[in-house]
């Protein structure tokens, strides 16, 4: 029986290999960088490699975390001015408080980030309005007051450790630390994507949300969560921008929130929620990160950069839709042979 059984595993787990959502991705990726490299065989240099993880690692943390939000049929555009505030706080912290160990800066970001998030989540779910409204609101509330906190001072490379501006550089086994711990954390947002239970019910929310709430799922509490949980990730990011920048300040972050979704969507993260996972967001920052340093390396003009990643993002949405179309045909032709 195992002689049978096995090619059979096999050959299913290919297929659900081969037809997973990041699999386009992650071949196109792969095309990029070895077509870039033919044209121009400096960018898969040890320091061109290095540079290429180290431009995408704080877009890959922040997709990862959007992806929570996105897959519950929601969206995040604050991440940008959560950021600033906890890159910002971060150089407050090392140029009030002398000898704070790394570790307490780190753990204060994340922890400013998370509160923010629970800002943010707490409106969503008690004023039952789109997260996208709200977030809105709170991207310009975040940013008014950091500017307000800021003004015009900024802190450099020079007012924070040697050690934490150390990690922006720092390598292990040829591969960014900063890279290292994003992966880490990515692995671990998937994992509780995959098989937590709480993280499963952001999928049949995005899905369905009254037919989620009628099961019995705690659809508040579950967006609540993933909003506390996005800040977190998003304030963490904040610290590491202010170890891999040499300066942060009141507009530091702006923008950002637009390009994350983006990266979503091009990793597979279905804007009408339900479908996505976070490693594959995550993937989806690097490609589009890989996109731009590859476009400069052949010479391309920045204007064509982003109608690049502009018509990118539009094939991925149409990519989508057909695929949840065939799903839908395929779903309904099956009910018809059951019944």
């Amino acid at each position: 029986m195992s002689t049978t059984t096995a090619p059979a595993r096999t050959s299913g787990g290919l297929a659900r290999l081969f037809g997973a959502r990041e699999m386009p991705v992650i071949v196109s990726l792969i095309v990029l960088v070895l077509v870039t490299w033919m044209l121009n065989p400096r960018f898969l240099t040890a320091q061109g490699v290095k540079d290429l993880f180290l431009n995408a690692t704080i877009a890959m943390l922040l997709a990862a975390g959007q992806s929570l939000i996105i897959s519950s049929e929601g969206v995040d555009l604050s991440i940008g001015s959560i950021l600033g505030c906890s890159a910002f706080f971060t150089g407050v912290l090392f140029a009030t408080t002398e000898g704070l160990p790394i570790a307490v800066v780190f753990l204060a970001g994340t922890l400013l980030g998370a509160l923010l998030g629970a800002i943010n989540g707490a409106l969503v779910t008690k004023a039952k309005v789109p997260a996208m409204v709200i977030t809105l609101g709170t991207m310009y509330v975040f940013r008014g007051a950091l500017n307000w906190w800021a003004g015009s001072t900024q802190y450099f490379a020079g007012d924070r450790p040697k050690a934490f501006g150390d990690l922006g550089v720092a390598t292990l086994l040829g591969f960014p630390v900063l890279t290292l711990l994003a992966v880490v954390v990515i692995v671990l947002v998937s994992l509780y994507q995959r098989f937590a239970r709480s993280g499963r019910d952001l999928y049949a929310i995005g899905s369905d949300r009254a037919a989620a709430a009628v099961y019995g799922i705690p659809v508040g509490k579950r967006v609540f969560a993933a909003f506390v949980a996005n800040g977190a990730l998003v304030g963490l990011g904040g610290v590491l921008y202010a170890s891999r920048f040499n300066s942060v300040g009141a507009t530091t972050g702006t923008g950002m929130e637009l390009d994350i979704v983006a990266a979503c969507v091009v990793g597979g993260v279905a804007m009408t929620g339900g479908v996505g996972t976070a490693y594959g967001a995550a993937i989806g920052a690097l490609l589009l990160n890989t996109i731009t340093s590859a476009l400069t390396a052949v010479g391309v003009d920045k204007f064509w950069q982003r109608a690049v990643v502009g018509i990118l993002i539009i094939l991925a949405i149409l990519v989508d839709r057909v695929s949840t179309i065939r799903r839908q045909e395929a779903l309904r032709k099956k009910g018809g042979a059951v019944s």
